[in-house]
C-alpha cells in the first residue's frame, strides 16, 4: 500500500513499502514536457533532461555515472509531452546514494557553455536517428496533424533549428520557472525505511524553493476535425496511421476504451491482426492503442505496409468499424478482454520500477492513486453497454485524422482516396 507525504517546502512524495524485495526504484517526476513549450523553444524540455547529466557543482559527469555504477545501479530518464522523469534503481541499501545523486542534479547542475554546445551535437544526432525510423515520424506528422497549431503538435526532440537556437540564458530561465517544489513529485517503491528516507529527502530536495512566477501553460483547446498529412520518404514499406479522439487520463471510461482496443486492435488475437495480417497476409504490423493525456485523448490505428495494398487494408479497417458498430462484441469477447487486460497489468507491476512509475505518474498527473483493488475493480466493471458507448464516440469519422510516410508518387490521387473510403 503506498502512503503520500509532503516535504516541509511543499514537494509530493508517494512512497510504497516493498518489503519482500531487495531493491528500491526512486523517480523525480517534473510537470513539464514539450506541452509547455512554444514553436521557438521546442525540444528545450528535452535538451534540460539531457544537461542535467552533464555535471554539477559537486559532481562531473563522469562521476554521476561512476556514483551509480560503482554500486550496481542504473540511472536515466526520460521526457515525455506532459512530464520528464529522472530515476534510479538500486539495491535497498544504497537507497542514500541514489537520492544524494538525483537531488545533485536537480538542484546543483551547472548548464555550462561548452557542455550546452557539445550536447547540442548528440541531440541533433538523436534527432536524426529519429527521422530514419519511419514509424516514429509517422507518429509525429499525426500528432502535428490532429493537434494543429497546439503545443501537443510539438515533437519532443524538437528540430535541428529550435535547438540550435537554444542559449544557456534561455535553458536556465525555462528550467527556473519549471522545475519547482509545484512541479515536482517523487515516487519511491522497494524496500524502504520510510521515516529515514524522508529525513533525507527533507536533507537534499528541501532546499528547493517555490516560484511564484512559474509557468502554467497548458495544452490550447483542442478541436478534433478531418484532416490528412503525408511525408515523402524512399522506403520499401508505407507507414500508416488513423488518428481520432480518445480519453483524457482520469476518465473512467479509458477503461472501456483499453477492453474495447484488445478485442479490435491491441493483441496477436484481435479482429485487425487476425483479419489483416493472418487471414490476409496484407501486412506485417498492424495495432491499435489509446494515448492519454491530462485534457484530451487520441486512438490510433497503425499499419506498416506495401504501398499497393493501402486500399484493400483502409477498406478491411473501415468494414471491422462498420462490423463493431452495428453488432458491437459479444460476451465473450467482453470477459476475455477483461482477463487479458487485468492479466497484463497485474504482470506489468511485478517490478519496483514499474510500480515507482505506477504511482509517481498518477500523482503528477491526476493528484491522486488508484490501488491496484480498484483499477482490476473498475476493469471488471466494463460492460457491454459501456463498450457500445465508446464505439459511438471513438469512431466518429467527421474526427478521423490520416498520417503516412512513404515513397509515394501520386500524393493528391492516393489521399483523395483514403479520403472517400474513411472521412464519409
Amino acid at each position: 500500500m503506498y502512503k503520500k507525504y509532503t516535504l516541509d517546502n511543499g514537494i509530493r512524495v508517494v512512497m510504497e513499502d516493498i518489503s519482500y524485495v531487495n531493491s528500491v526504484s526512486i523517480g523525480v517526476w517534473v510537470d513539464n514536457g514539450s506541452i509547455k513549450e512554444d514553436k521557438h523553444i521546442n525540444g528545450i524540455s528535452h535538451f534540460i533532461e539531457h544537461m542535467l547529466f552533464k555535471g554539477t557543482s559537486n559532481r562531473t559527469a563522469k562521476q554521476i555515472a561512476e556514483t551509480i555504477d560503482n554500486i550496481g545501479g542504473q540511472i536515466n530518464a526520460f521526457t515525455s509531452k506532459e512530464y520528464t522523469c529522472f530515476y534510479a534503481k538500486v539495491i535497498d541499501s544504497h537507497l542514500s546514494i541514489a537520492i544524494d545523486v538525483l537531488a545533485d542534479m536537480i538542484n546543483n547542475s551547472l548548464f555550462s557553455e561548452e557542455d550546452i554546445e557539445k550536447e547540442k551535437s548528440v541531440v541533433i544526432e538523436e534527432i536524426n536517428m529519429y527521422e530514419d525510423s519511419p514509424e516514429d515520424v509517422v507518429y509525429d506528422l499525426l500528432a502535428e496533424t490532429m493537434f494543429e497549431n497546439t503545443s501537443l503538435s510539438l515533437p519532443i526532440l524538437g528540430t535541428v533549428d529550435t535547438l540550435n537556437s537554444i542559449t544557456r540564458e534561455k535553458l536556465i530561465d525555462y528550467f527556473n520557472n519549471n522545475y519547482t517544489v509545484e512541479n515536482l513529485v517523487i515516487s519511491i517503491a522497494g524496500n524502504i525505511k520510510v521515516d529515514e528516507t524522508i529525513e533525507l529527502l527533507e536533507k537534499k530536495f528541501g532546499i528547493l524553493k517555490h516560484n511564484s512566477d512559474k509557468n502554467n501553460n497548458i495544452a490550447d483547446s483542442i478541436k478534433f476535425t478531418q484532416k490528412i498529412r503525408g511525408k515523402y520518404k524512399k522506403t520499401e514499406q508505407l507507414n500508416f496511421c488513423i488518428g481520432m479522439e480518445g480519453i483524457p487520463c482520469g476518465n473512467d471510461d479509458i477503461y472501456s476504451l483499453l477492453v474495447l482496443n484488445n478485442i479490435f486492435g491491441g493483441s496477436m488475437s484481435s479482429r485487425l491482426f487476425q483479419k489483416i495480417r493472418e487471414e490476409k497476409g496484407l501486412v506485417y504490423s498492424v495495432y491499435s492503442h489509446p494515448s492519454s493525456y491530462k485534457n484530451t485523448g487520441t486512438f490510433t490505428i497503425y499499419a506498416g505496409l506495401s504501398p499497393k495494398q493501402i486500399y484493400n487494408v483502409v477498406n478491411i479497417i473501415k468494414n471491422d468499424i462498420e462490423e463493431l458498430k452495428l453488432n458491437l462484441i459479444t460476451i465473450d469477447e467482453l470477459e476475455k478482454s477483461r482477463e487479458q487486460l487485468k492479466g497484463n497489468y497485474i504482470l506489468g507491476l511485478e517490478s519496483t520500477s514499474s510500480r515507482m512509475a505506477e504511482i509517481g505518474k498518477s500523482e503528477l498527473i491526476l493528484g491522486k492513486i488508484c490501488s491496484p483493488k480498484e483499477i482490476l475493480e473498475k476493469i471488471d466493471k466494463v460492460t457491454l453497454e459501456d463498450v457500445k458507448e465508446t464505439i459511438d464516440k471513438i469512431f466518429n469519422y467527421n474526427k478521423f485524422n490520416i498520417a503516412y510516410v512513404g515513397n509515394i508518387t501520386n500524393k493528391e490521387a492516393m489521399e483523395n482516396r483514403l479520403k472517400n473510403i474513411l472521412f464519409n
